[in-house]
Protein backbone atom coordinates (compact mmCIF):
# COMPACT_ATOMS: atom_id res chain seq x y z
CA UNK A 1 0.00 0.00 0.00
CA UNK A 2 2.76 2.16 0.71
CA UNK A 3 4.19 1.99 -2.65
CA UNK A 4 0.73 2.48 -4.47
CA UNK A 5 0.77 5.81 -2.54
CA UNK A 6 3.84 6.56 -3.26
CA UNK A 7 3.22 6.21 -7.00
CA UNK A 8 -0.34 7.36 -7.04
CA UNK A 9 0.35 10.48 -9.59
CA UNK A 10 2.48 7.97 -12.20
CA UNK A 11 -0.69 5.61 -11.25
CA UNK A 12 -3.10 7.72 -12.65
CA UNK A 13 -1.04 8.51 -15.65
CA UNK A 14 -0.11 5.63 -16.48
CA UNK A 15 -4.04 4.83 -16.57
CA UNK A 16 -4.79 7.45 -18.87
CA UNK A 17 -1.81 5.82 -21.25
CA UNK A 18 -3.05 2.77 -21.18
CA UNK A 19 -6.81 3.74 -21.66
CA UNK A 20 -5.33 5.63 -24.92
CA UNK A 21 -3.76 2.76 -26.48
CA UNK A 22 -6.78 0.86 -25.72
CA UNK A 23 -9.49 2.35 -26.66
CA UNK A 24 -8.78 4.55 -30.08
CA UNK A 25 -7.94 1.49 -31.70
CA UNK A 26 -11.80 0.38 -30.60
CA UNK A 27 -12.79 3.57 -32.23
CA UNK A 28 -11.02 3.28 -35.25
CA UNK A 29 -11.55 -0.49 -35.68
CA UNK A 30 -15.46 0.09 -35.70
CA UNK A 31 -15.11 2.74 -38.03
CA UNK A 32 -13.80 -0.02 -40.29
CA UNK A 33 -15.86 -2.54 -39.49
CA UNK A 34 -19.49 -1.30 -40.25
CA UNK A 35 -18.77 -1.02 -43.74
CA UNK A 36 -17.41 -4.79 -43.89
CA UNK A 37 -19.69 -5.80 -41.69
CA UNK A 38 -22.52 -4.23 -43.99
CA UNK A 39 -20.99 -6.05 -47.03
CA UNK A 40 -20.93 -9.47 -44.97
CA UNK A 41 -24.49 -8.54 -44.31
CA UNK A 42 -25.20 -7.80 -47.63
CA UNK A 43 -23.92 -10.15 -49.70
CA UNK A 44 -23.30 -14.00 -48.99
CA UNK A 45 -20.00 -13.96 -51.06
CA UNK A 46 -18.45 -11.23 -48.94
CA UNK A 47 -19.32 -12.96 -46.32
CA UNK A 48 -17.59 -15.81 -46.67
CA UNK A 49 -14.96 -14.10 -47.26
CA UNK A 50 -14.94 -11.54 -44.86
CA UNK A 51 -16.04 -13.59 -41.53
CA UNK A 52 -13.02 -15.94 -41.79
CA UNK A 53 -10.49 -13.41 -42.69
CA UNK A 54 -11.27 -11.60 -39.89
CA UNK A 55 -10.98 -14.79 -37.24
CA UNK A 56 -8.22 -15.56 -39.05
CA UNK A 57 -6.36 -12.80 -38.23
CA UNK A 58 -7.27 -13.10 -34.39
CA UNK A 59 -4.94 -16.20 -34.11
CA UNK A 60 -2.35 -14.14 -35.04
CA UNK A 61 -0.24 -13.57 -31.41
CA UNK A 62 0.17 -10.24 -30.14
CA UNK A 63 3.24 -9.97 -29.37
CA UNK A 64 4.50 -11.14 -32.91
CA UNK A 65 1.87 -8.70 -34.47
CA UNK A 66 3.09 -5.70 -32.25
CA UNK A 67 6.88 -6.47 -33.30
CA UNK A 68 5.58 -7.02 -37.45
CA UNK A 69 4.02 -3.09 -36.78
CA UNK A 70 7.12 -1.33 -37.28
CA UNK A 71 8.30 -3.32 -40.34
CA UNK A 72 4.92 -3.02 -42.22
CA UNK A 73 4.02 1.09 -40.64
CA UNK A 74 7.98 2.12 -40.95
CA UNK A 75 7.88 3.27 -37.40
CA UNK A 76 10.27 3.21 -34.35
CA UNK A 77 10.02 -0.60 -32.27
CA UNK A 78 8.55 1.95 -29.00
CA UNK A 79 6.29 4.04 -31.05
CA UNK A 80 2.69 3.26 -29.85
CA UNK A 81 1.12 3.79 -32.96
CA UNK A 82 2.31 0.47 -33.30
CA UNK A 83 0.31 -1.46 -30.31
CA UNK A 84 -2.62 0.89 -31.36
CA UNK A 85 -2.39 -0.12 -35.30
CA UNK A 86 -2.06 -3.92 -33.93
CA UNK A 87 -5.15 -3.85 -31.85
CA UNK A 88 -7.09 -1.89 -34.54
CA UNK A 89 -6.70 -5.09 -36.53
CA UNK A 90 -7.91 -7.24 -33.28
CA UNK A 91 -10.88 -5.15 -32.54
CA UNK A 92 -11.68 -5.25 -36.67
CA UNK A 93 -11.22 -9.12 -36.60
CA UNK A 94 -13.92 -8.81 -34.26
CA UNK A 95 -16.53 -6.64 -35.14
CA UNK A 96 -17.14 -7.78 -38.69
CA UNK A 97 -18.79 -10.77 -37.28
CA UNK A 98 -20.34 -8.40 -34.43
CA UNK A 99 -21.86 -6.01 -36.80
CA UNK A 100 -22.85 -9.10 -39.78
CA UNK A 101 -24.61 -10.61 -37.01
CA UNK A 102 -26.13 -6.96 -35.55
CA UNK A 103 -27.79 -6.41 -39.04
CA UNK A 104 -28.35 -9.59 -39.66
CA UNK A 105 -31.12 -9.73 -36.22
CA UNK A 106 -33.22 -6.70 -37.62
CA UNK A 107 -36.21 -8.05 -38.23
CA UNK A 108 -36.91 -7.96 -42.34
CA UNK A 109 -40.49 -7.04 -41.62
CA UNK A 110 -38.81 -3.05 -40.48
CA UNK A 111 -36.64 -2.66 -43.28
CA UNK A 112 -39.62 -4.08 -45.48
CA UNK A 113 -41.87 -1.15 -43.75
CA UNK A 114 -38.85 1.67 -43.83
CA UNK A 115 -38.40 0.51 -47.90
CA UNK A 116 -42.35 0.34 -47.92
CA UNK A 117 -42.96 4.32 -46.68
CA UNK A 118 -39.74 5.89 -48.84
CA UNK A 119 -36.66 5.25 -47.10
CA UNK A 120 -33.60 4.93 -49.60
CA UNK A 121 -30.87 2.30 -48.91
CA UNK A 122 -28.64 4.65 -46.89
CA UNK A 123 -31.01 6.54 -45.21
CA UNK A 124 -33.06 3.61 -43.88
CA UNK A 125 -29.70 2.15 -42.74
CA UNK A 126 -28.81 4.83 -40.48
CA UNK A 127 -31.94 5.52 -39.79
CA UNK A 128 -33.25 2.23 -38.72
CA UNK A 129 -30.79 -0.89 -39.35
CA UNK A 130 -27.96 0.71 -37.70
CA UNK A 131 -30.10 2.07 -34.34
CA UNK A 132 -32.08 -1.11 -34.11
CA UNK A 133 -28.51 -3.33 -34.53
CA UNK A 134 -27.05 -1.21 -31.22
CA UNK A 135 -27.65 -3.82 -28.94
CA UNK A 136 -26.01 -6.63 -30.54
CA UNK A 137 -23.26 -4.29 -31.86
CA UNK A 138 -22.68 -2.79 -28.21
CA UNK A 139 -22.14 -6.20 -26.95
CA UNK A 140 -19.33 -6.86 -29.55
CA UNK A 141 -17.73 -3.40 -28.81
CA UNK A 142 -17.36 -4.57 -25.03
CA UNK A 143 -15.58 -7.35 -25.88
CA UNK A 144 -13.28 -5.59 -28.19
CA UNK A 145 -12.74 -3.04 -25.70
CA UNK A 146 -11.85 -5.62 -22.41
CA UNK A 147 -10.16 -7.33 -24.75
CA UNK A 148 -8.05 -4.30 -25.83
CA UNK A 149 -7.23 -2.89 -22.27
CA UNK A 150 -5.95 -6.38 -21.65
CA UNK A 151 -3.77 -6.97 -25.01
CA UNK A 152 -2.10 -3.55 -24.19
CA UNK A 153 -0.34 -5.32 -21.43
CA UNK A 154 1.57 -6.69 -23.55
CA UNK A 155 2.96 -4.29 -25.08
CA UNK A 156 5.01 -3.66 -22.40
CA UNK A 157 7.53 -6.33 -23.55
CA UNK A 158 8.73 -4.33 -26.44
CA UNK A 159 8.70 -0.95 -24.28
CA UNK A 160 5.88 0.65 -25.10
CA UNK A 161 3.79 2.20 -21.92
CA UNK A 162 0.78 1.54 -20.25
CA UNK A 163 0.29 -0.49 -17.00
CA UNK A 164 1.89 -3.43 -18.40
CA UNK A 165 5.23 -1.78 -17.40
CA UNK A 166 4.46 -2.36 -13.66
CA UNK A 167 3.87 -6.41 -14.57
CA UNK A 168 7.57 -6.71 -16.37
CA UNK A 169 9.23 -4.33 -14.06
CA UNK A 170 7.72 -5.64 -10.71
CA UNK A 171 8.86 -9.17 -11.86
CA UNK A 172 12.34 -8.28 -13.12
CA UNK A 173 13.56 -6.48 -9.64
CA UNK A 174 15.44 -8.55 -6.99
CA UNK A 175 13.51 -9.88 -5.28
CA UNK A 176 10.44 -8.65 -7.12
CA UNK A 177 8.09 -5.87 -6.27
CA UNK A 178 5.03 -7.65 -5.45
CA UNK A 179 3.09 -4.32 -4.46
CA UNK A 180 3.91 -2.97 -8.21
CA UNK A 181 3.27 -6.01 -9.91
CA UNK A 182 -0.37 -6.20 -7.88
CA UNK A 183 -0.82 -2.58 -8.18
CA UNK A 184 -0.74 -2.79 -12.51
CA UNK A 185 -2.93 -6.02 -12.17
CA UNK A 186 -5.61 -4.84 -10.32
CA UNK A 187 -5.76 -1.42 -11.94
CA UNK A 188 -5.75 -3.45 -15.56
CA UNK A 189 -9.16 -5.18 -14.04
CA UNK A 190 -10.45 -2.12 -12.62
CA UNK A 191 -10.24 -0.48 -15.44
CA UNK A 192 -12.46 -3.18 -17.93
CA UNK A 193 -14.86 -3.62 -15.50
CA UNK A 194 -15.45 0.54 -15.70
CA UNK A 195 -15.15 0.58 -19.39
CA UNK A 196 -17.57 -2.32 -19.81
CA UNK A 197 -19.65 -0.98 -17.56
CA UNK A 198 -19.65 2.28 -19.03
CA UNK A 199 -20.40 0.63 -22.65
CA UNK A 200 -23.32 -0.61 -21.15
CA UNK A 201 -24.94 2.33 -19.82
CA UNK A 202 -23.90 4.05 -23.18
CA UNK A 203 -26.15 1.15 -25.11
CA UNK A 204 -29.01 1.77 -22.73
CA UNK A 205 -29.04 4.83 -23.33
CA UNK A 206 -28.80 4.81 -26.93
CA UNK A 207 -31.75 2.15 -27.62
CA UNK A 208 -34.46 3.47 -24.96
CA UNK A 209 -36.65 1.79 -27.11
CA UNK A 210 -35.55 -1.83 -24.99
CA UNK A 211 -36.25 -0.35 -21.62
CA UNK A 212 -39.75 0.56 -22.67
CA UNK A 213 -40.34 -2.65 -24.37
CA UNK A 214 -39.16 -4.57 -20.68
CA UNK A 215 -41.15 -2.08 -18.63
CA UNK A 216 -44.62 -3.50 -21.26
CA UNK A 217 -43.05 -7.11 -20.62
CA UNK A 218 -42.96 -6.57 -16.64
CA UNK A 219 -46.06 -4.82 -16.58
Amino acid sequence: MRWVLDHAGELLDTTWEHLGLALIPVLVGLLISVPLGWAAHRWRAARAILVPASSLLYTIPSLALFVLMPLLLGTRILDPLNVQAALTIYTVALLVRSVADALDAVPGETIAAATAVGYGAVRRFFAVELPLSLPVLIAGVRVAAVSNISLVSVGAIIGVGGLGFYLTHGSQLSPPNYAEIVAGLVLIVVLALVVDALLVVLGRWLTPWTRARGRVVTA
